[in-house]
């Protein structure tokens, strides 16, 4: 059975939330409606949800899709189907369509800004599925252009009374309109134009999609930050309408409570960070050199074995973060071999004929654990430190009879 398009209603008047309708048609969980108000996914833009109700019953409208090839705009519900010739009710989540609409027409007038700044930020991709929404643009801006942008769109939106309108146009009516980007739709083509009473308008653009009569009801449209992408496209990450008026307004609740911690304005935040910052490196760096001299004490202090006629010293650590400075200082002809209490190991090496890296994996091989090194130094991890020492000590009194146990290392 062939079907008729059904009559988007949501073309028709975006703000009609319900509606009367006809079943053409049931398969599997959808059903087929003659008209709907229901907006189905597409443009980027997610689908509505709402309720269908019919005599004695109703169900949970969860997604509408449009069959291209058709027309035919099919409904999910969730529970019991209405049979074909029903005749239903149908109820759009009034929150769920006004924060698309935000969002999609959001899209449209940070896309115009981008243009204005410079012709060649041409969207490639849009998306707004999430609160998160993202324009895909051509000729990589910078951040310049970004900030430039947003102060553009936060200006007109503040100033300027820009209005919607959404004309049918014929296909070869399209060249009287400055369309911000070329449509591959053909036929009757759905305008959607934001400008002012009788004014130039600020965008146009081919659409299908829901938008806000006013574009300050889009407002405020926030660029969060950008994201390199493939083929050289910059994808700019922005919040409208509520959803950004919300985050916004989180940031700031979070920022004056941490400024409030730091005893400054909100406004003041920014330079104590930054001082704060300068001081935690300063002590970062102390930090560094007072392990270094640590290191170089627990060498000095260790006593130092000979092992297979190799000098050795053997040291247990509490901080695992002096292992590494440790295994940099080893005096030369000595073998260090470095145990922590949370289980990391090293080995360093300043003997011509002892390499590190072959003589902690021999010990891990025991001990069991994973790690490696070069010639110098290694480092690894083991849960069996006494097993590993042992292994180590071995390994050094086995090279006291043969050279040949292990690599030998670069004459220093």
């Amino acid at each position: 059975m062939t079907l008729p398009p059904t009559r988007p209603l949501y073309h028709d008047d975006p703000a009609q939330l319900t509606f009367a309708a006809t079943v053409l048609d049931v398969q599997a969980q959808e059903i087929a409606l003659d008209a709907t108000a229901f907006y189905p996914e597409g443009g980027g833009q997610n689908t509505d949800t709402g309720r269908v109700r019919w005599t004695g019953s109703e169900a949970r409208m969860t997604a509408a899709r449009k069959d291209k090839s058709t027309g035919v705009i099919w409904h999910a519900l969730a529970g019991d189907l209405p049979p074909p010739g029903t005749r239903i009710t149908g109820e759009v989540d009034q929150d769920v369509r006004w924060r698309h609409a935000q969002r999609h027409s959001g899209e449209h007038l940070l896309a115009q800004a981008f243009a204005r700044i410079n012709p060649v930020f041409q969207v490639a991709a849009v998306s707004m599925r999430s609160p998160e929404c993202t324009l895909d643009l051509r000729g990589d801006p910078a951040e310049s252009h970004v900030r430039a942008a947003e102060a553009l769109l936060r200006e007109t939106l503040g100033r300027r009374d820009l209005e919607l309108h959404t004309p049918i146009v014929p296909e070869d009516q399209l060249g009287t309109y400055s369309l911000r980007r070329e449509t591959k739709v053909r036929g009757q083509v759905r305008l959607v134009i934001f400008q002012e009473p009788g004014g130039a308008p600020f965008d146009v653009s081919a659409c299908g999609g829901t938008h806000v009569p006013r574009a300050s009801l889009a407002a405020p449209v926030v660029i969060l930050r950008t994201e390199r992408q493939k083929a050289g496209l910059t994808r700019v990450v922005f919040m409208a309408g509520e959803e950004a008026t919300r985050y916004l307004s989180g940031v700031y609740h979070s920022a004056r409570t941490l400024a409030q911690g730091f005893s400054v304005p909100v406004d003041g935040l920014a330079d104590r960070v930054a001082a704060l910052a300068g001081e935690r490196d300063a002590l970062r760096a102390a930090m560094e050199t007072l392990r270094e001299k640590l290191a170089a004490a627990l060498l000095e202090a260790q006593p130092l074995q000979t092992v297979g006629g190799v000098p050795l010293r053997e040291i247990q650590l509490d901080d695992p973060e002096l292992l590494a400075p440790l295994l940099m200082r080893v005096p030369q002809g000595t073998v260090v071999v470095v145990l922590t209490a949370g289980g990391r190991c090293g080995v360093g090496s300043a003997v011509r004929n002892i390499h590190a890296g072959e003589l902690l994996r021999a010990a891990l091989g025991r001990a069991g654990g994973k790690g490696g090194g070069r010639a110098e130094l290694a480092q690894g991890s083991t849960s069996n430190a006494s097993v590993f020492g042992q292994t180590v000590r071995e390994v050094l009194t086995g090279l006291g009879r043969s050279e040949h146990d292990l690599v030998e290392s670069p004459a220093d």
